[in-house]
């Protein structure tokens, strides 16, 4: 392999239809949102995963901005939500006026410590959000219980997580983003089924579903006009303009015909890494996959001891044309953070933002590429 080879992080896989369904699209003239592609999207998901109502959105910002909309947040309610996520889970919630409360992450995950929540409680309370990290289940019957014990709100946080699973104590398999009252799903280019952009909102209890629509139609009764149940719609509720185009929802929809394609080259690609990594790695965390979780296979890090560690592997790996990435800065260090609530001291997400990696992961990643990546990583560390 040529020493200026470039191996990007991310590179976005093309099934082949995407151009074709695109063009079906224009040539039925009808490219704004809410089109026959948007509906196949929506029904895919809707009889594959059981969520309950599905639409799609501009993005999973769009999706966790409805869903702050729909339970109602008003200022000075507070959510409880992981620190080390993306900023976006925060700031949905923080533009409506909650104070946001963060939850430390588990020592063995960088999910949400599921046993630190109740503590953190108070009357002022709305909801939870708990973010599935790499498209690993949190423990839901912890969430879910003290959610039905407080009079709670349940938002997942679902951006990792298409196609992915959580079993509870009941022996019941269940797909993320359909526990929880609301869910939010990310198609960006990043994700294991892509769109661009593109996101898509769950609505998974009966009490939220007819709102929901009016909000992601700006705030007006539109679909309700044009399934004939109004002789004329009306601005009703606040809402935004939500819904993605129908040239998003086409370039989806080739991406879900091949869920199963990617779904395996994936979890191939996570198990090259781990096979070739689990013998020689010494001091260094692997992926944790908990026993009420799947795997789909979303990314594949390491945790290293210190900082140090993590920048000598990423300095090895770009010598050889390999980029390696660290992920997120956790939320309640951010200076808007600390200029509103002070000083919180959460030692595992500390931790996480300075000593994770995440490697390489795309459909196209080549087995001879993990090998070098692996071997590259493994001749670095073993000194450590």
């Amino acid at each position: 392999m040529k020493k200026n080879t470039k191996i990007p992080f991310n590179k976005p896989y093309l099934t082949g239809n995407e151009l074709k369904y695109i063009s079906q699209a224009i040539e039925g003239g009808k490219i704004s949102g809410g089109g026959s592609f948007t509906k196949k999207c929506q029904k895919f998901f809707q009889n594959r995963y059981d969520f309950g109502k599905c639409l799609l959105t501009t993005s999973c910002t769009d999706a966790l901005e409805m869903a702050a909309i729909l339970i109602n947040i008003q200022p000075g309610d507070e959510v409880i939500m992981p620190s080390y996520t993306f900023v976006s889970t925060a700031n949905a919630f923080v533009l409506r006026g909650a104070k946001i409360i963060f939850v430390d992450s588990r020592e063995d995950h960088p999910g949400m410590d599921e046993t630190l929540i109740e503590m953190l409680i108070t009357s002022r309370t709305k909801a939870i959000v708990p973010v599935h990290y790499a498209g690993v289940a949190c423990d839901m019957d912890i969430i879910m219980g003290l959610a039905q014990q407080y009079n709670l709100l349940v938002i997942e946080d679902a951006a990792h997580s298409i196609d992915s699973f959580y079993t509870g104590k009941d022996g019941v398999k269940k797909a993320l983003g359909s526990i929880g009252h609301l869910a939010a799903f990310s198609f960006h280019e990043t994700k294991n089924v892509i769109s661009g952009e593109g996101g898509m909102l769950a609505i998974n209890d009966a009490r939220f579903m007819e709102r929901a629509e009016i909000i992601w139609e700006k705030g007006t009764n539109r679909s309700a006009f044009f399934r004939g149940e109004v002789d004329k719609y009306n601005w009703v509720d606040i809402g935004s303009s939500f819904l993605p185009s129908e040239l998003t929802a086409a370039f989806l929809w080739a991406q879900l015909e091949n869920l199963e394609k990617i779904q395996s080259r994936r979890l191939q690609i996570w198990h090259s890494y781990y096979d070739m990594l689990k013998l020689q790695v010494k001091n260094i965390r692997l992926p944790l996959i908990p026993d009420f979780a799947t795997n789909n296979a979303h990314m594949f890090y390491l945790v290293f001891n210190e900082p140090g560690q993590r920048d000598l592997v990423i300095e090895s790996l770009k010598s050889k044309g390999i980029l390696a990435v660290f992920h997120y800065q956790s939320l309640h260090e951010s200076p808007f953070y600390k200029d509103k609530s002070g000083t919180v001291k959460l030692n595992n997400s500390e931790k996480y933002t300075d000593c994770l990696l995440r490697l390489p992961f795309f459909y196209e990643l080549e087995n001879k590429t993990i090998k070098l990546i692996s071997e590259t990583i493994n001749e670095t560390i073993k000194d450590i």
